[in-house]
């Protein structure tokens, strides 16, 4: 499948890279997508209007070109995670695809996806402060 690695942070909503506490390696990144309105901007957070700063707990998504808003929620649910991991049941490598969508798990929000070899769960965690 030969997923194509991101250029800058600038494109990207959301990027992890780390190392599995059962022996794996997972790297997953999840990129922007154009404004579904007009077609040329890629949506992202709001930025503040003195600093130009990024609103990091925003709950919106906004157009730099046209202004078009979206629920965090509603935007999230359409994007797609890019994942390259080694699976940490098998040791098998492997590259896939799933939607952008975190369950609770264990009252964890998790993105879980399946080993294409051994059919393991491979679970991705939101890091936790």
């Amino acid at each position: 499948m030969a997923l194509q690695d991101p250029d800058s942070m600038e494109e990207l909503v959301y990027f992890t890279n780390r190392e599995l506490e059962e022996g794996g390696k997972i790297t997953c990144w999840v990129r922007r997508r154009e404004c579904p309105k007009c077609g040329k901007g890629l949506m992202g957070k709001p930025r503040n209007e003195k600093t130009g700063d990024i609103k990091v707990r925003a709950r919106t998504y906004v157009c730099p070109d046209c202004g078009f808003t979206m629920d965090k929620k509603q935007y999230e649910e359409t994007l797609t995670a890019e994942i390259r991991y080694t699976c940490p049941h098998c040791g098998a490598q492997g590259e896939t695809t799933a939607p952008y969508k975190r369950k609770k798990i264990k009252g964890v929000e998790t993105l879980r996806i399946k080993c294409e070899q051994c059919g393991g769960a491979i679970d991705i965690t939101k890091k936790m402060a």
